[in-house]
């Protein structure tokens, strides 16, 4: 889902960095007053999403996906901080794993931390209070990957990428397949975290428990293993670019010793990997920790 460099035209990239800047600062500043109580719960669902997106899983012939976490982040977070926890992923994700183009980080930033993220949330705001709950949730999630693919197959197509209509619609198509499983992992892990937290949802103020400690060690058991069982084959974007003949147009504008989510100083395979699962995991509950507290502190100001 992530957009690399050299597929966005400058005024499509450069457009989307600039909207973006205001959207997610009024985020940021609708999260100001978090309870100090609630930041290493910020911290500790950044990582496990950022740890559940590094497994790719089938979504089709020679395609894969992996969980985008916007709705379950604004599900268990609220919108507000959900989108600055997801956005903060994402920029780690572009500078130090190459997960995504810099240039292009407006564009994903608003495709998945805000639009999407928005859009997912939307059903369990109206019907997430009743006995339609679960479905508002499977619907959110689901929802929030196809809004996400949507607009950026858009900002593709308005950037001159020439798309045959049979490749588009085979998109769509595993998009929403895609969106489906999204949709089932969300509801999944929701219902672990209600087992482990009574109220989880419905009661905020009770969701900061010791025992969402277990959800940490989730988060570091997927980065070091999720490697053994993560799908080889490329995403819906890549699979795309690829069919259509702009694969090799994708630009790398740094470089870093994790690049695509391996440390480079290890001579194994998975312990590649792995390593670079755990860094990725540290840094991220660090960075959401650090941004929660900051957050917080606002909350006299």
């Amino acid at each position: 889902m992530h957009i690399p460099d050299g597929f966005l035209s400058t005024p499509v990239w450069a457009t989307l960095d600039l909207a973006v800047v205001p959207a997610v600062g009024y985020f940021a500043r609708r999260a100001q007053g978090l309870e100090q109580s609630k930041v290493p719960l910020l911290g500790v669902m950044g990582a496990f999403v950022f740890a559940a997106q590094m497994i790719n899983f089938p979504v089709g012939v020679g395609t894969s996906g992996h969980l985008i976490g916007a709705a379950l982040l604004a599900y268990t977070l609220g919108p507000a901080a959900a989108s600055v926890v997801l956005t903060a992923i994402l920029v780690v994700q572009a500078l130090v794993f190459q997960d995504g183009g810099t240039l292009a980080l407006g564009a994903n930033v608003l495709n998945m931390a805000v639009i999407g993220l928005l859009a997912g949330y939307l059903p369990y705001q109206i019907w997430g209070g009743g006995r339609w709950r679960r479905p508002a949730i499977f619907l959110g999630a689901m929802l929030s990957v196809m809004v996400s693919a949507l607009l950026a197959l858009s900002e593709l197509l308005v950037s001159g990428v020439a798309m045959p209509a049979t490749a588009l619609r085979v998109s769509i198509g595993l998009f929403m397949i895609y969106g489906l499983l999204e949709g089932a992992i969300t509801v999944a892990v929701l219902g672990a975290l209600e087992s482990m937290n009574v109220g989880f949802l419905r009661v905020p103020e009770a969701s900061v428990s010791h025992r969402f400690k277990w959800v940490g060690l989730a988060a570091i058991l997927l980065a070091t293993f999720g490697a053994l069982i993560a799908s080889a084959y490329p995403d819906g974007i890549q699979r795309l670019t690829s069919e259509i003949g702009i694969g090799s147009h994708g630009r790398l504008r740094i470089s870093t010793p994790l690049a695509n989510y391996e440390a480079a100083f290890f001579q194994s395979g998975w312990l590649r990997k792995a390593a670079a699962g755990v860094a990725g995991v540290v840094v991220i509950y660090g960075v959401c920790a650090l941004g929660g507290r900051i957050l917080g502190r606002q909350r006299g100001k």
